[in-house]
């Protein structure tokens, strides 16, 4: 582990025991309602296998993922009594997968509902899902149109197991957004009419930042994904999460420049005074965005250091002419995601969102787990 570590250009550190304090504390924040996780885009990065056998282990069982594949990697290392939900559904031909590998679909249409209550007369069984529907984000679930077909027609369900009811928030991160009341109201809506056929139908709405919206949102199921991580769940405020991921790159050299001269591509940043450059083995090609060109930050041994110059594909250069020389060696790390510098400050600097850089961490870092 040690000498994989040591060859790696540079070293992201995913702290379990982090993971496990915020699914404690979103839990908490639910009362009564049951916190899932959403564990899809490999965890947002991380590692959706040891992320969800850590979550697991905290108590977890009801797990998110967006495809199928995503689904049967996962179903081989964790056991068939925690719920694997995939929420685009099924794949047109596939459904039999999901019983093969133990998997639930969320059913987004009148096709897949149609498609999975086929399978589920053709096995002679109930089969379980969940239906999303589309509360205003206009993205998966029921149409309006659709939900009218539905509400007129149960029958369209009959041979499934409908085990939750969901939509998703378009602007929770928003507290004052007024979506958040308009698509609250669709909702408990839509469940008091489902509430005439189905005597004990249960919901899912809030994501990360909807726990935050209060309990009117809660019903009985949650899916948080990105506060899980460390990203904060409400715009503007101070975020109450543990710091989940540390990001550390490694220096390949460093060299004196005079004043006047430019760095890297395009000629983007010049040294207005004799300056000591550090190139440090992280790039596009590993996730770290080119929006941070010019404007992202690193930290070294608690000092900050600007990134000048264009991110290349494969590094990034540092002013570090305020650095003691003496921590400047070669596969010396460099602190580009810590407590001085987190995801949610990465990505304002980028001009992105948290979950974006989260789910940019490329496949070269050498990814390290502590708990």
């Amino acid at each position: 582990m040690q000498q994989e570590a040591g060859r790696a250009g540079a070293l992201l550190t995913i702290d379990l025991k982090a993971l496990r304090a915020n699914y404690r504390f979103l839990q908490s924040r639910l009362s009564s309602a049951q916190c899932g996780a959403a564990v899809k885009a490999d965890a947002y990065g991380l590692g959706a296998i040891p992320v969800s056998k850590a979550l697991v282990a905290e108590g977890c069982r009801h797990l998110f993922v967006a495809q199928l594949e995503e689904a049967i990697s996962l179903r081989a290392h964790i056991a068939h009594d925690v719920n694997i939900y995939v929420m685009h559904g099924s794949p047109v031909g596939y459904e039999a997968e999901f019983i093969e590998y133990g998997c639930t679909p969320v059913l987004n249409s009148l096709e897949q509902i149609s498609a999975w209550r086929a399978l589920a007369k053709e096995r002679m069984s109930l089969l379980p899902a969940i239906i999303q529907i589309d509360t205003g984000m206009a993205r998966m679930g029921l149409s309006h149109a659709e939900l009218r077909t539905w509400l007129n027609d149960f029958s369209i369900t009959e041979g499934i197991d409908l085990r939750y009811v969901m939509s998703h928030l378009a602007c929770a991160e928003d507290q004052l957004d007024p979506m958040n009341q308009l698509q609250l109201q669709a909702f408990n809506n839509l469940l008091t009419q489902l509430s005439q056929h189905y005597s004990d139908v249960k919901a899912s709405f809030s994501n990360s930042s909807g726990i935050f919206l209060g309990s009117d949102f809660h019903f009985d199921l949650a899916r948080p994904g990105a506060a899980l991580y460390g990203v904060a769940p409400v715009a503007g405020q101070e975020s109450p999460m543990q710091s989940v991921v540390q990001l550390q790159g490694r220096i390949i050299q460093t060299r004196e420049i005079p004043m006047g001269a430019s760095v890297g591509y395009s000629k983007t940043w010049r040294a207005t005074q004799p300056s000591r450059i550090a190139t440090v083995s992280v790039g596009y090609a590993d996730g770290w965005l080119r929006s941070l060109s010019n404007c992202g930050v690193a930290h070294i041994a608690g000092v900050e250091v600007p990134m000048v110059g264009n991110v290349s594909m494969d590094t990034i250069t540092l002013n570090v002419s305020h650095v003691d020389p003496q921590l400047l060696y070669p596969g010396a790390l460099v602190d580009l995601i810590c407590p001085d510098n987190t995801v949610d400050q990465v990505a304002k600097q980028a001009g992105t969102i948290g979950y974006e850089i989260l789910t940019s961490l490329g496949p070269r870092y050498q990814r390290h787990y502590i708990d």
